[in-house]
């Protein structure tokens, strides 16, 4: 680096995270967004500056320009089972990306998801990488960003306020009421979201509003919801358990008079029902954001939500709501991707954030598709899935890859040692406690039983055709005899290669010899070998089964008989084409979070599914899984403070 910005020197021992993203700030300074972004090969006039330290990139214009360059090596880092205090996959991302980028001379860029509220004051802390492997600064990385999630919170319960809206004018109105207050108030020809229910229902779409028959009218009106088919709920980026169930409509003038009945003649009945949140991470519009290519796609997916069905079994969505459109402008900014910066000031693309346990656990199709063209032939992209393999990297490939029609050529599985003692026997690891001995001292026996879960993830990645690269991310307490015991257990399993890194204490330095191992990685794969695990002709339950027994080495699937009912009707309501998101604990293969290393002899089961037409996939709900966690009794908010003379958040790990 230049006299202007010297490159920030690691300390022993390393600080915490916060610390070393101040010191980035105070001792050498920030490079300006605008020059990261320059160097990374943006025009001035695709660049949003969002103050010093972000940047929203224009998405069409660069695109555009940028249409006929070759796409770069693409790269999906994932991991093997994590403890709960996780093993470190942003930290290795970036860590990866800085040793490419900074110290091996290649083009590149990581592409991260935006942490969620949730577990940053709850469990985890922030979710930028750690030590001289981050995203700085964290602590903007970590709270509000640029308001992507907060946007996504909006136009969810937009939705959801929709719905109970129109059901409580339903159950009081008749059809003509409806109609009328719909489209003849206000005098004006049917708008574009009027036209395309007009089109759905069948309805000429040149006929004015007083030209529909009293038929038409009924039909276009009355969605006639069955209310015990809503799958929308409410969402907050906040882990809260007492909001999973919650009745709605209480207040004293959700009360209605329910039509056809004489006004003072029956009394009023309340207009109430049970519900429930969702993190807003596992929001369908989450889903939506990561898996859509464009504006008009956007536009499309969003309005495509089904929320839930008629009384004569009909698919209801966002657009017959009249609300698609609105979504969307809610959403416009959020289809811009962020720019950020490393310690080493490579660049970072962060955008969209959905769990892998609950949701599809990857960062944006548009973001790595930025990033590659923006990376260019001799270029490297690396790409985050959330959570273990089983469900970030299945994800990954059978979700997001099969929408974009972007095809990686390696996955780097993240490993430590603590986790696989963990696997092997050891002690069980919770967050807020002591680590026991057996993880802090040698013991190479725990690891190599434990180096089974590595050693199948490795098997279901090569199922998809991708040269593997195992990361063993380095931890103090580490002896080079249990990392050497890693390393041939994952050779022997097939992977091109395993190789210590200490990025977290060394920054890219620490993980030279990880990035050249994903060159050489890169350049031995073909883009051609990457396949997909199913075909989606299949039927819903094969698709589920297929997941079930080759990732996550189960026996079968049982379905409870709302899951049964739910797969019946999404085949009949031409759904059945769809990909497979299952929601499932990230700590084992099977649905039991205790169940370590390879479990044996165990059964998936299905709750119920839902369906996230608009996303493009159907979500089976498996075990106990909660699409809202909860806060521990010492959340991670204890910590969390501010100076209040010069304004620095304090505690936040």
């Amino acid at each position: 680096m230049d006299g202007k910005h010297p490159k920030l020197q690691p300390k022993t021992p390393v600080p915490s995270d916060i610390e070393v993203s101040q010191d980035i700030v105070n001792e050498v300074g920030l490079l300006p967004i605008e020059d990261v972004a320059r160097e990374a090969g943006l025009l001035p006039e695709e660049v949003i500056p969002w103050g010093i330290a972000k940047a929203k990139i224009h998405l069409k214009t660069t695109l555009d320009r940028l249409s006929d360059q070759p796409d770069g090596n693409y790269i999906v880092c994932t991991g093997i089972n994590p403890t709960p205090l996780g093993e470190g996959k942003s930290t290795t991302t970036i860590g990866l990306a800085q040793a490419l980028g900074a110290i091996l001379g290649k083009k590149s860029f990581a592409c991260i998801r935006q942490p969620s509220q949730g577990p940053t004051f709850g469990i985890k802390g922030g979710a930028a990488g750690g030590g001289y492997a981050q995203v700085v600064p964290m602590e903007e990385f970590n709270l509000h960003l640029t308001g992507d999630i907060h946007a996504i919170t909006a136009a969810n319960n937009l939705l959801a306020a929709a719905i109970d809206t129109r059901m409580f004018h339903e159950d009081s109105q008749s059809d003509e009421a409806l109609y009328k207050r719909l489209c003849l108030a206000n005098g004006k020809p049917f708008n574009a979201i009027m036209k395309k229910r007009l089109a759905k229902l069948g309805i000429d779409t040149n006929k004015s509003p007083e030209d529909l028959t009293a038929e038409e009218r009924s039909k276009f009106a009355r969605v006639d919801f069955d209310k015990s088919t809503i799958t929308w709920q409410r969402v907050l980026d906040t882990c809260d358990r007492h909001l999973r169930g919650v009745t709605v409509g209480c207040g004293s003038k959700e009360t209605i008079q329910l039509r056809g009945t004489v006004k003072g003649e029956t009394p009023r009945e309340q207009h109430s029902r049970e519900t429930g949140f969702d993190i807003t991470v596992a929001s369908e519009i989450m889903a939506v954001l990561a898996l859509t290519k464009d504006l008009p796609d956007l536009r499309e997916k969003l309005g495509s939500m089904v929320v839930g069905y008629s009384k004569s079994a009909e698919p209801i969505t966002a657009d017959d709501l009249g609300c698609g459109g609105a979504l969307t402008v809610l959403m416009k900014d959020a289809l811009l991707p962020t720019m950020m910066q490393t310690v080493e000031r490579t660049p970072v693309m962060v955008h969209a954030g959905p769990f892998a346990n609950i949701a599809i656990g990857n960062s944006s199709i548009v973001a790595d598709r930025l990033a590659l063209k923006l990376a260019g032939e001799d270029g490297y992209v690396v790409t985050e899935a959330g959570f273990g393999a089983d469900i970030g990297m299945e994800k990954f490939f059978n979700i997001k890859c099969r929408e974009s029609g972007l095809k990686p050529k390696c996955a780097v599985i993240v490993a430590t040692v603590r986790a696989l003692k963990m696997h092997g026997g050891g002690p069980p690891v919770s967050a807020g406690k002591p680590l026991a001995k057996e993880y802090t001292e040698e013991n190479i026996p725990l690891v190599v039983e434990g180096c089974a879960n590595l050693c199948k993830h490795i098997e279901n990645a090569k199922k998809f055709g991708v040269q593997v690269v195992v990361a063993i991310n380095q931890f103090k307490s580490d002896t080079a005899v249990e990392m050497e015991a890693i390393r041939k257990a994952s050779m022997d399993a097939g992977a091109y290669d395993a190789v210590v890194s200490n990025h977290w204490a060394e920054g890219g330095k620490g993980a030279e010899a990880l990035g050249r191992a994903v060159i050489a990685a890169c350049e031995a794969g073909k883009s051609e070998d990457f396949r997909y695990l199913y075909d989606l002709e299949l039927p819903i339950r094969s698709k589920i089964e297929i997941i079930s027994k080759e990732i996550y080495g189960a026996d079968g699937v049982d379905f409870s008989e709302t899951a049964e009912q739910q797969m019946a009707k999404y085949e009949t309501s031409g759904f059945g084409k769809l990909p497979i998101c299952i929601a499932k604990t990230q700590y084992s293969f099977s649905c039991d979070a205790a169940a370590k290393g390879v479990p044996t002899g165990f059964r998936i089961s299905v709750r119920e599914i839902r369906s996230c037409v608009g996303a493009g996939f159907l979500y089976p709900i498996c075990g106990d899984i909660m699409t809202i966690p909860g806060l521990p009794t010492r959340p991670g908010f204890y910590d969390v403070d501010i100076d209040t003379e010069t304004g620095a958040v304090i505690g936040l790990f």
